[in-house]
């Protein structure tokens, strides 16, 4: 398995030989940070999500969102579909949660942008 790090801006080019779902060796990285990076995508991968939400009362109609944690990779699509039904009423607060626990993955989905009432 072939992946590139991005931990840190280097990039590192990593290589993971496996068998049998078991890491056997991983080669590329340049820090402690890119074989934990590699061990993690192998075994658990997670993403952070940002995405926009529906926006009802504002001046405009959509509020950035973004994870206040990461996503495993095999609910990002239950979740990014479960986001493009969500509706949020204004105001909100940067920082505000606009979805608590997604998926029952403990991680928050918090307004990354305030929005004030429409005028």
């Amino acid at each position: 398995m072939k992946l590139t790090c991005i931990v840190c801006p280097l990039g590192c080019d990593i290589e993971i030989e496996e068998d049998d779902g078991k890491i056997l060796n991983i080669s590329g990285y340049n820090c402690p940070r890119g074989k934990l990076f590699a061990q993690t995508e192998f075994f658990n991968p997670q993403r952070m999500v940002t995405t926009i939400v529906s926006l009802d009362g504002a001046d405009h109609p959509y509020l950035p969102v973004i994870s206040d944690g990461e996503v495993p990779k095999k609910k990002l699509k239950h979740c990014i579909e479960l986001l493009k039904t969500t509706r949020v009423q204004a105001p909100v607060t940067m920082g505000d949660i606009v979805l608590e626990n997604i998926l029952d993955t403990g991680i928050n989905i918090i307004a990354a942008k305030t929005a004030t009432l429409e005028k």
